[in-house]
């Protein structure tokens, strides 16, 4: 009975450190899933994966920057802007804005340069190629959202808010039966 009672004090002692380790790892993904998925959303904005360095040291491969929407007539020297390489196409460029003028048709258009890069973007940004303005990063994040994207993204999601909601409920299961557990036995006093 003492060897009993002596493995479930050791049983005891570590459980603090096992549910502060599991808060801690619950929180990180709280934390992620609020930067990289309910944000975003919040602000009508899409996250993008920096994949080059040409934004060092600033936004290094591996950072997900969000974008929100931006009208093109807002944007100034100084901004950093997501775009399109070619109007209609998929492919994406973040890059900071160095200078705005005036295209053919008194069109505005920007010119844009990466950090790391020695001289500007050789050809200038159209309205229409403006996905938006980065409004936050973070770095390193990128590379997970890339791992896990369209339909995968999804299932993690549904899968990780069961896996949440379970880990609550039992948390709560838990609290009740140490409860009762507690009133049931008798006081002991050394």
């Amino acid at each position: 009975m003492s060897e009993r009672r002596h493995a479930r004090d050791g049983a005891r002692r570590s459980g603090p450190l096992a549910r502060a380790l599991g808060v801690l790892a619950l929180g990180c993904a709280v934390a992620i899933a609020l930067v990289g998925v309910v944000v975003p959303l919040v602000l009508g904005a899409t996250p993008y994966t920096v994949l080059t360095g040409s934004m060092r040291p600033t936004y290094p491969p591996g950072t997900m920057v969000v974008v929100r929407p931006v009208e093109v007539e807002r944007v100034a020297p100084g901004d950093v802007v997501t775009y399109q390489l070619a109007s209609g196409r998929p492919e994406v460029v973040t890059h900071r804005v160095v200078a705005v003028g005036v295209g053919a048709g008194d069109e505005r258009v920007l010119t844009t340069q990466g950090d790391a890069n020695a001289a500007p973007d050789p050809e200038p940004v159209r309205p229409v190629q403006v996905r938006g303005t980065v409004v936050y990063a973070v770095p390193l994040l990128g590379w997970v959202s890339s791992a896990v994207s369209g339909d995968t993204r999804r299932t993690v999601a549904v899968v990780a808010a069961a896996g949440l909601l379970g880990w609550g409920a039992w948390q709560v299961a838990a609290g009740l039966r140490e409860r009762s557990r507690r009133r049931r036995s008798p006081a002991v006093t050394p």
